[in-house]
């Protein structure tokens, strides 16, 4: 049986999607020195915009630790960062380094690990799907970490103030990496079965699992005071307000992980563009590979709902981006997708924070004001609508 997305079958995308990988071998051509080219070989188009995204990411980040409602020069943000004293009698001096190095260098650092990490997880799970609608809250990982914060910030003061008296300030991204993992768990017993794992079935048990956990996370909205539904608006929307090194420091080493074994995983995901059988004969372990790709995305997924909270259509739109101009290599893919996420992340929030300052709006507004309109032309475009 064909797995299929929507109403589009997987081996369409499969085929789509390995055009451009098979015109590297089929298509050999003399170029005018007397070497061999090979037409359609994008692998030295995809090195220089991954250097292109890298100097992006940087001037993006400069521009973020000026950009603000505090009137810090880029000369007060030079010397706070090259500076190990500052003058004690010098107030502004002093209030710009406490700007810059404990709120807007950890939220700088913060939105790349999570825009890199959401990219991410967003590419594998289109090369795990075959689709490039696919997207890690699919599968229930944001739902599941989304529930597990709101039972904290709900019935935090209930029967749950002992846990959050011991553990303090981890307790909401705790619960909301346990949250991500037990939903993952839990597709992950209902969509594999004699050690082999459906992805039909774990895109449907997703969908299911993602709708469950959204009517408990209705109830407690229900039962919510006021301050506590404001508290649940705002964390629903994204933001990385309350970024700090602690956070940073709880969240950032699973994160790093995740980036780091991801590119692993992108020789399997070539392979299973032309199918799982194709894989198979290649020799490849498919299915480790699908449960390795679901851990890392679980994991990644988890971490940054957990400290973020609600951020979506990145893992959408980045990927689907760079595969129209650097084809679906995910050698290629996987890295892009990391520096071209988090420097949209990193610009969705110096937008956030200045277009209303010195108040600041949810980023997952500005997230979804750019991604909405995307995800609605990449289905028109898929069903015919659109001749672009």
């Amino acid at each position: 049986m064909t797995d299929t997305v929507g109403d589009m079958p997987a081996s369409h995308f499969a085929k789509r999607n390995t055009v451009a990988a098979s015109s590297n071998v089929i298509k050999p051509a003399e170029s005018g020195k007397g070497t061999t080219a090979l037409q359609g070989d994008r692998s030295r188009q995809a090195r220089i915009l991954i250097a292109l995204l890298a100097a992006l990411l940087v001037a993006v980040a400069l521009f973020s630790l000026t950009a603000g409602a505090s009137q810090a020069s880029s000369w007060s943000v030079l010397k706070s960062l090259f500076s190990s004293q500052i003058n004690p009698d010098d107030i502004t001096a002093q209030r710009d380094h406490i700007i810059i190095m404990d709120i807007r260098l950890p939220r700088i650092v913060l939105g790349i690990l999570i825009g890199a990490s959401l990219a991410v997880s967003g590419a594998v799970m289109q090369g795990l799907f075959r689709n490039p609608l696919a997207d890690p809250g699919l599968v229930g990982v944001s739902s599941g970490a989304g529930l597990g914060a709101i039972v904290v910030i709900v019935l935090g003061s209930t029967f749950l103030a002992p846990v959050l008296g011991f553990l303090g300030m981890y307790t909401l991204p705790l619960a909301a990496f346990i949250g991500g993992l037990t939903t993952t768990l839990i597709l992950y017993r209902v969509a594999t079965r004699r050690g082999r794992t459906s992805i039909a079935t774990m895109l449907l048990a997703g969908i299911a699992l993602g709708a469950m956990t959204g009517a408990f996370s209705g109830v407690l909205v229900y039962i919510a005071d006021d301050r506590q539904l404001r508290d649940l608006t705002f964390w629903g929307m994204g933001s990385l307000a309350g970024a700090t090194w602690i956070k940073i420091l709880t969240a950032g080493p699973i994160i790093a992980l995740t980036l780091f074994a991801a590119p692993f995983l992108a020789r399997g995901l070539n392979a299973l563009a032309l199918g799982e059988a194709t894989a198979n004969h290649l020799g490849l372990p498919i299915q480790r590979i699908k449960n390795t790709a679901i851990i890392l995305v679980a994991a990644a997924t988890g971490a940054s709902v957990a400290v973020s909270g609600g951020i979506g259509f990145v893992g959408i739109v980045v990927p689907h981006l760079l595969r129209l101009s650097i084809g679906p290599d995910h050698r290629y893919l996987l890295p892009a997708s990391a520096l071209l996420g988090a420097s949209m992340l990193l610009l969705a929030d110096a937008v956030s924070r200045t277009i209303v300052a010195p108040a600041e709006i949810p980023i997952g507004i500005v997230t979804a004001f750019v991604g909405a309109p995307f995800f609605l032309w990449i289905l028109l475009r898929r069903r015919g609508l659109l001749d672009l």
